[in-house]
């Protein structure tokens, strides 16, 4: 499956509607991204994100359908060498190695393109799907901050996920701490 990342489209209003309406999906995701997801919310949405310099929202896509959405979000100040990234792919294509690939693809263009040395996500604790990609791909648990999200009138355990970029005499890397 030939999985990329690519800014929205108007043209991918019908999947996204289709795929957020997923409450095993929105269990996952901050409030700001409402459920059930309205025609009227997508649109909005995707003429946001789309306009957006320099990108920091993507469609993930298979043969250019769109099948969920990452973004990477850079901190301020001090910490503006540090971003966050949250993302989400349509049940039909859980198990599959798509959020891998987004997630590869995203670190690249945070470390490469926006010049960022720490990218990190913050899954909720019981969200193990999204905990075990993020290891299985380098990241490290950094901390876990119990009780520290608030969703659906349940407080949640946040899980902080880190990975760092590296420059060697090979090159650029990812760097993976050593025990």
């Amino acid at each position: 499956m030939d999985i990329k990342i690519r800014k929205w489209q108007l043209s991918d209003i019908e999947n996204l509607v289709q795929y957020a309406n997923n409450k095993k999906i929105s269990d996952n995701l901050a409030d700001a991204f409402p459920f059930p997801c309205s025609k009227n919310f997508g649109l909005e949405f995707i003429k946001r994100v789309s306009n957006e310099e320099p990108t920091k929202i993507f469609a993930i896509t298979s043969e250019n359908n769109a099948i969920g959405s990452i973004g990477i979000f850079p901190d301020q100040d001090i910490y503006r060498k540090n971003a966050a990234i949250a993302y989400w792919i349509a049940e039909p294509y859980w198990g599959k190695g798509i959020a891998t690939s987004a997630i590869e693809k995203i670190l690249r263009y945070g470390f490469d393109k926006l010049g960022l040395t720490r990218i990190y996500a913050k899954p909720f604790g019981t969200n193990i799907g999204s905990q075990r990609v993020l290891e299985k791909i380098g990241f490290e648990l950094e901390a876990t901050i119990p009780k520290a999200v608030f969703k659906n009138n349940v407080y949640l355990d946040e899980k902080i996920y880190g990975k760092r970029k590296t420059t060697h005499n090979s090159g650029i890397g990812f760097y993976t701490r050593q025990n």
